[in-house]
């Protein structure tokens, strides 16, 4: 029989996994620090807990904003009581955080995997996400199970905090992309180009990423005047581009783009964008 699984952070991204893994025959307890929040995924067919709901199931999925909140749900999922199960991390962070949560974790004798993952919503309902997973070799053979219900692709990196790390180094290129492809309209600005015509072409030439294939229609709808609501936004592609420039300070590593695009998004952000798609941030550079 599969494992009851716990869900704290009923977000987006926590309310698809709910949603994915009830569809694939497990049972799931969520919780959230608003409670309201849970609604869709209780509609779903979760059930709604308190923290030692989540703490007493076998398998504890956590999925929220920054260390500052998993921290504060990991110190009560162990008040709780968490020894002998599993912790799956699946939150942005960096890989010192991760790490520093793993610890807390073990001494708690709890079993912990970090496993951010690429993707979004729609993905995750189809089980299509990309994971990159750290952790103990029994600890990632203990969540695969679990991961394989959510995942097209999961890969064990090495201890605790290879996930962190591999999850910024995938983000990175994403959120320079959109400062980049701003500046690629930059050059027909005056031209007579259609968007729809323009991003068809990119999206179809050796230099069009999957995001821009994906979504295309978002981005000339976008370029054409209404910004879209962002699956992944403005403010989490800020978010992420922070952390990977935090990283690589710590490592004394130079990211010369990356500190360029910062200031882009700041502009964003300033103006209002928080929430709308990446393709905001390449209008928002096109246009000046």
């Amino acid at each position: 029989m599969p494992p009851t699984i716990g869900i704290a952070g009923t977000g987006r991204m926590g309310t698809a996994f709910a949603r994915r893994l009830i569809e694939t025959g497990h049972q799931v307890r969520v919780w959230n620090r608003s409670a309201d929040k849970t609604a869709a995924a209780v509609a779903a067919g979760a059930t709604a807990t308190d923290l030692a709901g989540i703490a007493a199931c076998e398998v504890i999925i956590t999925s929220l904003t920054g260390p500052d909140g998993v921290g504060a749900v990991l110190d009560g999922l162990v008040d709780a009581g968490i020894a002998g199960k599993l912790v799956i991390e699946m939150s942005t962070l960096l890989p010192a955080d991760a790490a520093a949560f793993a610890a807390r974790a073990d001494a708690a004798g709890a079993a912990f995997v970090d496993c951010p993952v690429g993707g979004t919503v729609a993905p995750a309902l189809k089980g299509q996400l990309l994971g990159m997973a750290g952790g103990t070799e029994a600890a990632f053979a203990r969540a695969r199970p679990v991961l394989d219900q959510l995942c097209r692709r999961v890969e064990h990196l090495g201890p605790a905090g290879s996930g962190a790390r591999m999850k910024l180094a995938v983000n990175l290129p994403l959120a320079t992309y959109w400062q980049t492809l701003g500046e690629s309209l930059a050059l027909l600005r005056g031209a007579g180009i259609a968007p729809d015509m323009a991003i068809s072409l990119m999206a179809d030439s050796s230099a069009g990423p999957t995001v821009l294939r994906n979504r295309a229609q978002v981005v000339v709808d976008t370029l054409n005047g209404t910004d879209q609501p962002g699956t992944f936004d403005i403010a989490g592609l800020a978010k992420d581009l922070d952390l990977a420039l935090t990283l690589a300070a710590a490592q004394g590593i130079t990211l010369p783009m990356a500190e360029a695009a910062r200031a882009r998004y700041a502009a964003a952000l300033e103006a209002g964008l928080a929430r709308f798609d990446g393709a905001s941030l390449a209008r928002l550079s096109a246009g000046e």
